[in-house]
């Protein structure tokens, strides 16, 4: 099943709403990453020190589309993943399910967008592969290989162990799962 227009772009913008609150409050700053010049970003808002710059998601206001995956593939990807990917530049967010942590995959800029495209598509001929229904991950786990996927016929939100038939269902669909995370303040990269 596919949802409405904009219902889970509307889900995931409200969540990093959230996710910036919840740090902000937490450290009074916006989080920041390593700098490296040669992969820049929308998302960069400002320098947190000589070696860190500070960053919050951006939503994307460029047409992005999944029209080459699919047409290298020969099958259509699932619309809700297509909103996810193509909705916000971001760091990795990290959230917190009843099932455990994890971390929301999210692409950086447009070359970081077209990277996750090329490892969609080795996931989906892995996925074919070994003759497997067809996932899209989207999210991964503090367990290693551990992932949160998409299934890309029923829109349904799965826990998958890399290469492996899905084996825990955790909701019927992106907008459910979005809405069932708790954002989580990592204060893992933070300086004292």
């Amino acid at each position: 099943m596919t949802l409405p227009n904009n219902l889970v772009k509307n889900t995931l913008l409200a969540f990093t709403a959230s996710y910036i609150e919840n740090y902000q409050s937490t450290h009074q700053h916006l989080p920041h990453v390593d700098v490296d010049k040669d992969w820049i970003s929308p998302c960069e808002v400002g320098k947190f020190n000589d070696d860190k710059i500070h960053w919050q998601p951006v939503e994307i206001d460029e047409q992005l589309n999944f029209e080459n995956v699919g047409q290298a593939l020969g099958l259509s990807i699932h619309q809700d993943i297509q909103d996810y990917f193509s909705c916000v530049y971001s760091e990795s967010i990290d959230a917190e399910s009843e099932d455990g942590k994890l971390s929301l995959l999210l692409p950086w800029n447009k070359d970081d967008f077209e990277r996750l495209q090329q490892n969609l598509i080795g996931h989906i001929m892995m996925k074919q592969k070994l003759k497997q229904s067809i996932t899209l991950f989207f999210a991964v786990t503090d367990e290693d290989d551990m992932i949160i996927s998409l299934d890309n016929e029923s829109g349904e939100v799965w826990v998958e162990q890399v290469g492996c038939v899905p084996h825990k269902k955790l909701a019927n669909n992106l907008v459910e799962f979005l809405e069932s995370l708790t954002p989580i303040a990592n204060s893992l990269n933070e300086e004292a």
